[in-house]
């Protein structure tokens, strides 16, 4: 399925109906009074969200969705029925806009959860709601107002505790089917992925997170070179961020300190104050160098790049040092969680 992580929909809510205009008519009562009903409200649409997406693919062949619209009202005081509710389904992690004012809506983050986007239109009034003692036999009616219609943009941002970084064929996707039970696309050659793979890493029985492989970032990408600037922004909810380098790349004129600083650039272009964001570095391919040849190499790209965080060896391909890893990333979550708990009791 083709990945889709932004699209523009019409949602339309559903007229009110009319009341009605009418007068009793019974056997024995001479004078029968006015009867007419109310309508029925109109349909609002809602957006869900369903753990059981992972794109807005669908809606690239759908883009119109509306409401049922009420029931107009009838005699003997029946109230016309409410137009149905039209609930769209969309992935954990959509953000919604209003497309003409870029008007925030919501932000659907957690499974089930539900926002109303366009209300239904109000019921009219029946012509018994008038009756009065100056007026016994009103022959006035409210229709039903109409339903509100939104052009909407939804955008979904991939629900990550960790994201990597890296330029193309850094090792990322090799690293998260190492860690976790995803199976992305590995091959040796620029994007192989192509849309963001989530994997859940379980450290224990208890403890898991989530981790992001963020297709790789180019030079431009900021400005919309390669794939990178369409998936920047899945990492703007990421917590931590492992920037992944390939210590013993093929063209042996790359230099991997060139590719750090490629990407730092492209955070800084981007904003969103992702270059702000907890990184740690990680040097891949440890198992295509000599031990000796590892340990210089590692110390040089640290050195050169004056690399103040922490900084990790690993080899994905063997699972070299995956697991520690791992406990590291978990280790920090939990840190972040009390912190986050302390500052919400400071706030209380």
């Amino acid at each position: 399925m083709k990945f889709v992580d932004e699209v523009v929909i019409t949602a339309k809510a559903g007229g009110g109906g009319n009341g009605c205009v009418s007068f009793r008519r019974e056997k024995y009562i001479e004078y029968g009074g006015p009867d007419g009903g109310d309508g029925g409200d109109g349909g609002s649409v809602f957006l869900q969200a369903n753990k059981g997406l992972n794109t807005l693919a669908d809606f690239r062949h759908v883009r119109f969705y509306e409401a049922g619209r009420g029931a107009n009202g009838f005699s003997r005081n029946m109230t016309g029925a409410k137009g149905e509710d039209r609930i769209i389904q969309v992935p954990i992690g959509t953000m919604v806009y209003v497309e003409e004012t870029d008007e925030f809506i919501g932000d659907l983050t957690e499974d089930g959860q539900i926002i109303k986007v366009v209300q239904g239109g109000y019921h009219g009034l029946g012509n018994l709601r008038y009756k009065s003692s100056v007026n016994r036999a009103p022959r006035q009616s409210k229709p039903g107002s109409e339903g509100e219609t939104r052009v909407l943009r939804l955008e979904m941002k991939v629900l990550a505790d960790v994201g990597l970084l890296g330029l193309p064929n850094a090792g990322k996707s090799t690293l998260i089917s190492a860690v976790s039970s995803a199976t992305p696309k590995v091959a040796n050659y620029p994007f192989t992925t192509l849309y963001p793979n989530l994997g859940v890493v379980k450290v224990d029985m208890s403890k898991s997170f989530v981790i992001a492989d963020i297709p790789g970032i180019i030079e431009g990408a900021a400005e919309g070179a390669g794939l990178g600037i369409q998936f920047l922004k899945h990492l703007s909810r990421t917590s931590l961020l492992l920037h992944m380098v390939d210590i013993a790349p093929m063209n042996e004129e790359d230099d991997p300190v060139d590719s750090v600083r490629v990407i730092e650039k492209e955070l800084k272009k981007y904003g969103d104050e992702l270059d702000q964001r907890e990184r740690w570095l990680v040097l891949n391919k440890l198992d295509l160098l000599l031990p000796d040849e590892q340990i210089e190499r590692c110390d040089d790209i640290v050195k050169r790049l004056n690399w103040k965080g922490k900084v990790f060896k690993i080899s994905a391909a063997t699972k070299l040092n995956t697991k520690e890893l791992t406990y590291e990333i978990m280790k920090y979550m939990d840190e972040q969680v009390y912190l986050n708990e302390q500052a919400e009791f400071v706030k209380e």
